[in-house]
């Protein structure tokens, strides 16, 4: 087992994993593959925020501006070559609302579906994340109740001859697990608390961003109509 294998044959770095493991058993062992597992979401995440450019609004912005400018063109260019869903979203919107044979709710509607697949790609993974935060401490409640029953079982066999200390180890043992348990679950859930935080303002950007590109729409029908009217008056009052 682990304990028979002695330091010298691990590496240094790898002798407190050992250590734990020897302690904890096989309830340690689950949680740090559960860490394992956690980390490598977190990172994969991450990397996923970054690729996606989360948080970088300043192209859209510009682009709505040179939208309601008039600068069509431009603006859809400009969202074009930026892979940010707000940017996308955008672009999506634009080439819709240039397509005059659709109508306004169809492209919304379009736009609605582009904008849903980008937030749940950006939430994969949320609910393992989740799982892992839930699970890992009551896993490690879970070691530290079969530890307690082992060194009460254990003081029960000795009968009178109960060493007080023998006592203590077997109760911090099997606490081990309850604290490597809260280790893994703390920063996981505050990782997917971060995470969700940064999707639920990429969906408010995303829905503000479309929302002024459809009420500038909206705004210059509206100026189309009233031209048009006043054209008609004007050769009824000639």
């Amino acid at each position: 087992m682990l304990s028979s294998i002695t330091p010298t044959e691990t590496a240094p770095y790898l002798e407190p994993i050992i250590n734990l493991l020897d302690k904890g058993g096989f309830v340690v062992g689950l949680l740090l593959v559960l860490s394992v597992a956690a980390l490598t979401l977190i990172v994969a995440k991450m990397i996923q925020f970054l690729r996606a450019g989360l948080g970088r609004h300043k192209t859209a912005k510009t682009a709505v501006e040179l939208w309601r400018k008039g600068y069509r063109e431009e603006a859809y260019k400009s969202v074009q070559r930026h892979r940010s869903p707000v940017s996308n979203a955008a672009a999506h919107t634009m080439r819709g609302l240039q397509n005059n044979a659709l109508e306004q709710s169809l492209v919304r509607e379009d736009v609605e579906r582009v904008c849903l697949l980008h937030l749940n790609s950006l939430r994969s993974h949320f609910r393992a994340l989740e799982m892992i935060a839930q699970i890992a401490p009551l896993l490690g409640l879970f070691g530290t109740v079969l530890g307690m029953i082992a060194a009460f079982q254990a003081m029960a066999d000795a009968g009178a001859q109960v060493n007080p200390s023998d006592l203590a180890s077997g109760i911090w043992v099997a606490l081990l697990t309850t604290a490597v348990g809260l280790a893994v679950a703390i920063p996981t859930s505050v990782m997917l608390t971060f995470f969700e935080s940064r999707v639920e303002r990429e969906q408010a950007a995303m829905e503000v961003i479309v929302t002024h590109l459809f009420t500038g729409a909206a705004t210059e029908d509206d100026r189309a109509v009233v031209s048009v009217r006043n054209r008609k008056a004007k050769l009824e009052v000639a």
